[in-house]
């Protein structure tokens, strides 16, 4: 893929985009059933290099839907199971002596992994949770002053559970607001049910799973994703939703200009995947729930009448004037 300054993404580009998308969608729907579009919401992220966050009740598929999209993707994998004694070194690695040699060695972490699953993470205390913070943003790693770059592509794919709460710290908001995008998966309906049970019969299909992708080819894809093509009135749009969040007398706290930079390049690779080298207005509000309702708090009064963050988010698309066409 060429890379020429001032180049419009070509047909050829979009093309690729789009079947690495669907090769790593087909990959995991050999496990997931029903969930089309979270999965493809997931294959956002992937494209725009950012983190996601599946927020869900118990069995619902958190975890194995995160192992799928990672074993699809051709990437270095690694789990952490967040839980209270979970100390910041257990997650990036500590320098230790080793006699043999008579010098100190780094002994890797998980997260030098180009894909983590970190399993429950508001289980783990708020400065082993702040340790993600470093790796997240920066892509690298900092231990005892030595500075180490993180593998690309790298993804956090965190899991929580909202209901469970006893014996957890929730994230706060300078770490949500490091996950490009939240996701739900809900209860499958009957038909999704029964063919759960069908397809996990006799084995689970996840151990089958082969990279439908390479690390190489994702790499590629998201740099050329930064030459499609948004017209100035939809980034425009983009902005004016995240700054009417500010305004919103049911929001304690707007989006944040991280949260505008986030919708923009979501909304740029859901058009990609879609198959086109432009973005629409849609693109633009199908991904702001996905992209701003974890950023956001409702206030007091909002809360006590029974609100929550995606329905006010709702009324408030209704109410922006959505850009047309000249």
């Amino acid at each position: 893929m060429t890379e020429a300054v001032g180049e419009r993404l070509s047909e050829a580009d979009v093309a690729g985009i789009r079947r690495a998308a669907e090769a790593i969608q087909a990959s995991v729907e050999r496990v997931i059933v029903g969930k089309a579009d979270v999965v493809r919401f997931a294959m956002v992220a992937v494209l725009c290099e950012g983190h996601i966050l599946f927020e869900d009740v118990p069995g619902i598929g958190k975890t194995t839907m995160a192992k799928a999209i990672a074993r699809s993707m051709g990437c270095s994998f690694k789990r952490i199971q967040f839980t209270p004694d979970l100390m910041p070194a257990d997650i990036t690695g500590i320098h230790f002596y080793n006699q043999r040699t008579g010098e100190f060695q780094f002994r890797e972490g998980p997260l030098m992994s180009q894909v983590v699953l970190a399993d429950e993470i508001n289980r783990a205390t708020p400065r082993t949770q702040s340790a993600l913070l470093e790796a997240m943003e920066e892509r690298q790693l900092t231990v005892e002053g030595e500075t180490t770059i993180l593998p690309r592509p790298f993804l956090v794919m965190a899991t929580q559970n909202p209901v469970e709460l006893e014996g957890t710290f929730p994230l706060p908001e300078a770490q949500l607001d490091r996950f490009l995008l939240r996701l739900e998966l809900g209860y499958p309906n009957e038909d999704d049910e029964d063919q759960i049970l069908a397809r996990f019969e006799s084995e689970n299909p996840l151990d089958e799973l082969t990279p439908a992708v390479s690390a190489e080819d994702l790499i590629a894809h998201s740099r050329a994703l930064g030459k499609l093509h948004v017209d100035p009135s939809i980034r425009r749009y983009a902005v004016q939703i995240v700054r009417a969040t500010r305004d919103e007398t049911a929001f304690e706290l707007g989006a944040s200009p991280r949260a505008s930079l986030g919708l923009f390049r979501a909304s740029r690779a859901h058009a990609a995947i879609n198959g086109r080298d432009f973005v629409l207005p849609d693109d633009v509000k199908t991904m702001a729930p996905h992209v701003l309702a974890h950023r956001l708090i409702l206030s007091t009064n909002a809360r006590l009448r029974g609100r929550d963050t995606r329905e006010v988010l709702a009324d408030l698309l209704e109410r922006i004037p959505v850009p047309v066409e000249r």
